[in-house]
């Protein structure tokens, strides 16, 4: 029997996959909103292309060192050294589920396709994402492939409702 003073060694909230797919799904989410909002008025040239490329590298950033703090100060109880730090780093998934949009953004800022729509390029890819990460995370969690499919379908349906409204904002 168990002595009900014993400490319950805490696991952590979340675990690697989840994280994982936490990350990838926001960052997807938000690299599709940012695209929207950079590309709303109608600027077309490279440098456009290469400043909002930027501003989604810097939204990467901010929003992975939020979610890190965030993360950080919800756990309570007694902290080790360099737990916030881990924390942080954490959120890498975030980052590199917005990087490609990032990527697309400056090759077309460097000339490498034209810069009048690269943004349908980018939701088509964070789309794609979205659904990839759907169906990854059904078939891990042992669901068939017809649950599978559809809980891709339906985290997809996430970056058309950016695209939508986008459209409808412009």
């Amino acid at each position: 029997m168990t002595d009900p003073a014993e400490p319950v060694p805490r696991r952590p909230a979340h675990d690697r996959r989840s994280m994982l797919l936490f990350g990838g799904v926001y960052g997807a989410v938000v690299a599709s909103a940012m695209v929207a909002a950079l590309t709303e008025y109608g600027r077309f040239s490279r440098a456009d292309r290469r400043y909002d490329a930027a501003w989604l590298l810097v939204t990467a950033l901010a929003s992975a060192l939020a979610h890190g703090y965030a993360h950080y100060i919800a756990e309570r109880g007694p902290r080790r050294r360099g737990e916030a730090l881990r924390a942080l780093a954490a959120e890498w998934p975030l980052v590199v589920a917005m990087l490609p949009s990032a990527l697309i953004l400056a090759g077309a800022g460097w000339g490498w396709w034209p810069t009048r729509s690269v943004e349908y390029a980018a939701f088509l890819f964070n789309t794609a994402l979205l659904f990839s990460l759907g169906l990854a995370s059904a078939r891990s969690a042992g669901r068939g492939w017809f649950f599978a499919m559809a809980t891709g379908v339906g985290d997809a349906l996430i970056g058309v409702f950016v695209v939508v409204a986008n459209a409808i904002i412009k």
